[in-house]
This record gives structure tokens, sequence and C-alpha cells, in this order.
């Protein structure tokens, strides 16, 4: 952790209703108690919940449900039997159970007054504490027991504060009289153990502080107590970048400051809850958010001494937000009105959470998190908003929030964020005035599925920087284990690094190819037996010899121009023209000319070639390229479906193209719809070929479907390999239900990118302004991936492979744009200096193919591995 409890104080542990309702986490709770009084010399207060699902219990009875006695008996039933489990008698828990049972016969229950159901709803934290500290001593700990409601005192209510919240969701005082801690101190044993989420009312009676309560209770004693630290122990290892149900790639957050804790608190966060912050944020008590199961985690630290970084460093979903809109025209300027609306609201108890205001509406949103929002509340609001404006109630809606530093500064990094939610319908936009929030609400319904969508943007548009290491820490599928590592690269081979050291001796930069590589990748897809046909786009790497390895391997070539498919059969002169298959855009007709006089398969993608042309294609068989409506892909310069793309004959003239084709005597055996790149959703295949089917039908002479390529590969250590094996399993199903069609695919990228490096000598390295750069002598002519699509590539100093990598540089080329720059904060050693071997990892694809003489620098050169 990064604030250490320090000797001599108190430090408190809250643990949640999780981490109380089984034996072998009350064994951790005491073994943690113990070890944190032992390496601090201090003293410990342990804060503990009701058992998992007893507070749900407790507040059916208390909202007096019909069967509140069989409720009564099925909780009597559960506390003897962990008892029992526990290995305690009975007797532990015989009056607290019997006081239980007796608030049902409590002459209040009839009418359920406030103050008999906070009674009600305070049972089970007394119930859980009472078996925590009987358990622990018998265990031989030094652990006392004591009330909360001793100690913790609901705050004198405030003005148009409601009696429900003056009752069930108080606020309590945390600031204590000079004599607290000594009275405190006085407590006879060196570890205690209490309630969270009761206290005392001022009438002498239970006040409850609300859901999540027990996180606060926590936190207000760390702030009575000044307390070195204030633990919660809960069954998550703290808090994400969002939350891990809904994104399983969410990022741990090891380190926050106080201010962006609230924020992620209050937005959606469900691990803390959000009035815990401000009393330790107040009394400087540093705060820790850990896993019980996971105690070997970092967990997250709160603290005000949290270095600023800024980005965004969460988006959470919020739901159940309630929209009210206003609208007159006599607001416009009008002295008092918002005064006089917001009046209204508080005089149903309500809190305004975003404000959206325009010359004639002001929007406003409830959270019921913190209002007691139901049908009644709202219409008597309405009624009275009504005498002075028109209303408009929208629900239910969610609140989309993203939270970071600096998100002022930050809103040219969210084009695609901005894009995304621009294909739903939008409510509201509301940034915060602290800079810390920006907040979107949409549909409730349009918010399912966008969270994974929204986390991925923001992580590649820089705006969430996740490789601020003292930030961000592991990905949730990493700390579960379901995280397919990226294998380790070829190069890293001792044998392998030698060879290509010796090569980048001979000149650089160099493209080198390593062939194992590639047929360990084609291999892996010749194992797909739902596959019938597979290609290789060359466009990805013409090399000749990678041609003549694939060819052998029994790939065929797709081409996309005449000096293509001419390059193929010069590299590989006995490949059989039905192997070749040739899928231009917007080509000269020369080259269809070309392509039909050779006998290779040809695609043609567009009505206006066969009316333009009609003697080139009469009689010929051909494949049709076919735009289904939609595209997908790793970046936007990728997708290629959709009305934007210039690819593919619109889904809408399908029947007119086949038409003037019958007309020609023209016969169509396959159809093509590759939509993008990067792509990894299993139902994106399933979509596409489920489309393409109903096409081929229709078509009557369709025998093959063509689905592209566009497979994705881990270009960084962030990256997850594609999972092969699923996508194998989707295809065998999709086969299932069109077993008529046979399959096609022309990958590229995926047979060749990993078998590529870069290499290149370092020529600079400077210091500017607090950035190191190290140039090299390579540039975006060799590699233009990185600035033509912001693509990330590994760096490694191959010279120094074995030295630790601990500092960050920026890699840049010594081309005269500002674009060329090949990746900023890379991990290199601290000693790289001129001349050092630099490798660029997975430039097989897309590398020397792209290649240019620009500002007349020389083309890389190319050499090969093999065996």
């Amino acid at each position: 952790m990064s604030a250490s409890p320090r000797a001599d104080r108190w430090i408190v542990l809250k643990f949640g209703g999780t981490s109380v309702s089984r034996r072998h986490r009350w064994n951790t709770i005491g073994e943690l108690a113990k070890k944190r009084a032992e390496e601090t010399s201090g003293r410990v207060l342990v804060v503990v919940s009701a058992l998992s699902g007893v507070t749900n219990e407790l507040t059916a009875i208390a909202d007096g449900a019909a069967d509140s006695r069989q409720r009564v008996a099925a909780l009597v039933t559960r506390h003897n039997d962990f008892l029992a489990e526990l290995e305690l008698g009975p007797e532990v828990l015989a009056g607290r159970l019997a006081a239980l049972a007796a608030l049902l016969d409590d002459p209040r229950a009839a009418t359920r007054p406030l103050d008999w159901q906070a009674d009600v709803l305070g049972q089970g934290e007394l119930l859980s504490s009472s078996i925590g500290a009987a358990y622990l001593r018998s265990n031989g700990l030094d652990f006392g027991w004591m009330d909360a409601r001793d100690w913790l005192h609901a705050q004198p209510p405030v003005p148009n504060q409601t009696a429900w919240s003056q009752r069930l969701s108080v606020n309590c005082q945390w600031q204590g009289d000079a004599g607290f801690k000594a009275r405190f101190d006085a407590q006879p044993t060196r570890m205690l153990l209490t309630q969270g989420f009761i206290s005392r009312h001022a009438d002498g009676g239970t006040a409850i502080l609300g859901r999540g309560g027990s996180d606060t209770s926590a936190a207000y004693f760390g702030a009575l107590l000044g307390a070195s630290r204030v633990e919660i122990w809960t069954d998550v290892p703290g808090m994400f970048s969002a939350n891990p149900k809904d994104v399983p790639d969410a990022r741990l957050l090891t380190r926050l400051d106080y201010y962006e804790a609230q924020e992620i608190a209050t937005t959606g966060a469900k691990v803390l809850h959000p009035r815990s912050i401000k009393p330790c944020r107040d009394a400087g008590v540093p705060m820790a958010i850990l896993d019980t199961e996971r105690p070997h985690m970092p967990g997250t630290s709160i603290d005000g001494a949290a270095a600023p970084v800024p980005g965004v460093k969460a988006i959470s979903r919020r739901n159940g937000i309630v929209l009210v809109s206003m609208e007159g025209i006599g607001m416009w300027q009008q002295v008092g009105f918002l005064a006089e609306v917001f009046a209204l609201f508080a005089k149903h108890g309500l809190s305004v959470d975003l404000i959206g205001s325009a010359e004639t509406n002001v929007t406003v949103s409830l959270d019921p998190s913190e209002n007691l929002v139901n049908t009644d509340v709202l219409a008597a609001l309405s009624a009275d908003l009504s005498q002075i404006c028109k209303v408009k109630v929208i629900v239910p809606c969610a609140a989309i929030t993203l939270v970071g530093r600096g998100m002022r500064s930050l809103l040219y990094k969210l084009s695609d964020v901005w894009a995304t939610f621009g294909k739903e319908r939008v409510h509201m936009i509301s940034q915060s005035s602290n800079d810390l929030n920006l907040t979107f609400v949409i549909d409730e319904a349009d918010a399912d599925g966008l969270l994974p969508i929204l986390h991925a943007e923001l992580i590649d548009s820089g705006a969430m920087p996740v490789y601020e290491e003292q930030v961000f820490g592991p990905r949730w599928r990493e700390i579960i284990g379901t995280l397919r590592p990226r294998p380790t690269p070829w190069w890293q081979a001792p044998g392998k690094r030698q060879q290509l050291l010796g090569l980048a001796a001979q000149g650089t930069p160099a493209y080198v190819y390593d062939l194992d590589k590639v047929r360990e990748r084609a291999a892996q897809l010749k194992a797909i037996a739902a596959v019938d046909r597979r290609f290789y786009a060359i466009k990805a790497n013409p090399h000749p010899q990678i041609l003549r390895t694939l060819a052998a391997e029994g790939f065929g070539l797709e081409c996309v121009s005449l000096g293509e498919f001419e390059h193929v059969f010069a590299s590989v002169p006995d490949i059989a023209p039905a192997r070749v298959l040739f899928t231009p855009s917007f080509a000269p007709i020369h080259e269809y000319q070309a392509a039909l006089a050779r006998g290779v398969t040809v695609t043609v993608d567009n009505v206006e070639l066969l009316r333009r042309w009609p003697e080139v294609f009469r009689g010929r068989t051909l494949w049709l390229r076919i735009d289904l409506g939609h595209g997908d892909g790793h970046h936007q310069k990728v997708n290629t479906g959709g009305k934007e793309a210039k690819f593919g004959l619109s889904a809408q003239r399908v029947d007119e193209f086949m038409a003037l084709a019958g007309s020609l005597d023209i016969r169509i055996s396959g159809l093509h719809a590759h939509l993008g790149s990067g792509i990894e959703t299993g139902g994106h295949w399933k979509q596409m070929v489920d489309e393409m089917a109903g096409f081929a039908r229709r078509i009557g002479s369709v025998e093959i479907l063509d689905i592209g390529g566009g497979l994705p590969i881990p270009y960084s250590a962030d990256d997850e390999p594609f999972d092969l094996d699923a996508w194998a399993t989707g295809l065998e199903e999709i086969r299932a239900v069109h077993p008529q069609f046979q399959l096609a695919i022309e990958p590229g990228r995926f047979l060749v990118a990993e078998a590529g490096v870069l290499l290149a000598h370092a020529t600079q390295v400077v210091e500017k302004d607090g950035v190191r750069r190290v140039g090299l002598d390579a540039g975006m002519n060799a590699l233009l991936r990185p600035a033509l699509y912001d693509a990330w590539h590994d760096i490694a100093n191959l010279a120094r492979l074995e030295e630790a990598r601990d500092v960050d540089f920026s890699v840049v080329g010594p081309i005269c744009e500002s674009s060329d720059v090949f990746a900023q904060r890379v991990k290199l050693p601290s000693t790289t200096a001129p001349g050092d071997v630099m490798l660029i990892a997975d430039a097989g694809a897309y590398g020397f193919s792209m290649a240019s003489t620009y500002n007349l620098r020389a083309l890389p050169r190319e050499a090969v591995l093999d065996a």
C-alpha cells in the first residue's frame, strides 16, 4: 500500500456481507486483524455488515411483507445454522434472535413507523457482529464487542430533509469532542468488533445510515479516531476503470486521490459508498479497498498524496435515472425562475443530480440512490411544476459517466466516444464544474452493451492512460485467470536474436521475415475444418518467398491489382489460375480484361461495370462483392462496409445487378463480403454469413461464400490472441445452418504480421522539456501504420534485451513530418544510445508493402529466415 499504517494508531477494517457469511472468511478476518495489530503496534477496529442477503429480508419485513413471520423464522434458522458451522452454541444469539422475533409483536408493528423500521433493519449487523466476536474469541483472539450506536450519532436534521432520510438515511457526526478518542482507547481489548449501518438517533432510538452504510460507518470511526488507515474489505480487489461484470477488460485502479474516488463512487461504482470518502478526506485518513479472497492483491489506495494523473480513470453506468424536463417561453431571462423550480424539488425532498439548461428549457436528473423517487412523488412534483412550465418526465434512463482529471483538455481525444453516443438517443450531456466528470444520459435500453465499446475506445484514443502504472493495474480477466496470454515473440529466442543482430550489421532499416512463423499460422488455419478454401491477401506482404511458402501450404493467393497478379505468376509460376482470386476496387477495365484472360477468379462489385463494359463480362462466371450495409474493424480507415465505404455493391441494388447479369448470361458462383480488419466479435461472422446466405439463395447459382479476412493479432501486451478455437467452433455452427455453401477466407495480416520485424539503428537520443526521444534510421516511409492508423507496434532495444526497460521514450524517425512517430511512452532501457539495434515487432503485414521513398529515403532492405 502507498500509505502504510502508522504505529500506535487505530486502524479500521470493514468487512461486507459476503466477507462475513462463511467460516473461512471469518478466519481471514481474524488473521488480518491480528496481522494489522502486530505490524502497526496499534489497535484494530473491525466493522461488519449483516450476513449476505439478510438486509434484503429485513427490508421486506420492515416494508410490511405478508409473510414476515416466515421470513423471521428463516432468518433464525439461517443464523443458528451458521453458529453450528462455526461450532458455536445457540446461546450466542439466543437473546438477539428473540429480540428480532419480538419486533413483530411490538405495538408499533401494526403501523410500521420509521423508528420501528430502523429497529428491524439494524438487527442484521447486531447478529453478525455478535457471531463474529464469539467466533474470533473462540479462536484465541483478544476481541471485544461494542455497540456502534454508543459512538456514532446521527446529525440533527437539515431544512427540507424528509422524515424518511432523518431516520433511514442519516449522516453522522464524525468530528468528535476532545475526549472521544480517550474514551475509545479505554476499551479493555486490543481488538474490537462493531457494526456498520447503524447509529443512535437523537431520540435514543436506532438510526440507519442507508444502503452501503457500513462503508460510511468505518469512515466515521476512522475520522473520529484519526486512524492510520480505513480498509474496506470486500469481494473485489478494488475500484476498476469500469464494472468488471460489464467490462471484463476493466483495469484495477491501484491509486486515486479522494476527489477522483468520490466521483467514481458517486457515479456508479458499488464497491465503496460515496458518503464514506468525505470524512476520511477531511480528516486526512488514507483509505484502501481490498479483497477478502485475494488479500495479496494491491487493491485501491485512496489518499491525498496521490500525484495527479490527467486522463479518464473510469467509466460507469447508473440505471433508473429520472429526467425532468421543464420548458416554457417565460423562463428566458426570468429572474428567480430557477429558484422557484428548485424550491419545488426541495419541497418534495428531492436532490437534483445533473442540470442542463437552454433559453427555454431546463432539464434535471434525479438519482434514485439518493432520492426516494416513486410515482406519487413524481406526480406531486409534476403537478406543482406544471403551474409555471410544461413538464415532461423521461424514464427509465441511464447515466454514462467518464471520470478523471482534466476532462476539458481530453475532449479532442473523445471523437470516437462522441461518435458512439451519436448512434444513441442522448437526452443530456453534463460536464462537472470541477472538471472531473462528463456524463451522457440516454435511454436505459440503449445503454446495454455500450460500456465495453466505450471503454475500448477510451484506451485506443489515449484518453484513458492505462500505461500509467502508478494508477492502472491488471485487467479483471487477468486477475481471475481467464486472460489468454500473448505467446513469447519468436525474435526473443537467443538464436533468432543473434541472427537478427547479424542482419542488422549488414545495414538498416531492414525487414526480416521468419518463415517458420508463417507456416505455424498457416497450419492453424488449415486445421479449421469448416473452411473449404483459403486465400492469402498478398497486399499484406508480397515477398516472393512468403508467396511460395503459403502456396506450398495449399493457400490460394488473393490480388487487388494487375501488378499483384502478375507478381503472383512471376513468383509462383506453377500456381493454377483457379487458385488466384482477383478482387479489385475501382480498377481500370483493362485489369479486369487481363485477369479474365488469364483465367483467374474475378470479383465485381457494382452494376456500372456491367452496364459500361457488357462485352468484357458477357458469359463469364464471376464472384460478386456485396456491401451488407455495416462494417467493423480496429480503426475507421479499415472499416470496409456501410454507406461510407467504397467497397461492394449496395444490398439495395442486388436485384438490379442480377437482372443485368442475367441478360448478359453472367453466372455468379461466389459471394464476397469482407467488412473490416481486426474484428474479434464472434457474432460478426454469424451475422455476415446469415446475410450472405440470404442473398445467395435469392441468386440461386452461388456455391461459395467468401467471408474475407481481417483476423486480428495481438500487437501489444494488452492485446489477447485471437481465439481461433472459438472462431472455428462458430464457423462449424454456421456451416451446420448453411450446409449447401462452401466457406472461403482470405486473411493477410494473421498469416504474416507476427513473422516480420523491422530492424533499425538508433541515430540520436535527445531530451526536450522532459520528453526523451530516440531517433531511428527508419521512419514513416518504412512503416506507415502508426502514422496512418495510430497503430501500436511493440519496440525493443535488441542490443540491450536483457536490461530493464525502465524509462519512457518517444520513438521517432528521420522524416520531415510531425506524424513521423512510431510510438510514445515506449519502455526502453535507460542506457539506450545511438548505434543500438532497435526492433519494431509485428511488422510483417502492411510494412514493406506500404513503404515509400518519401524524403528520398531509400526503401528498407528485406531478408528471410528459413529454419
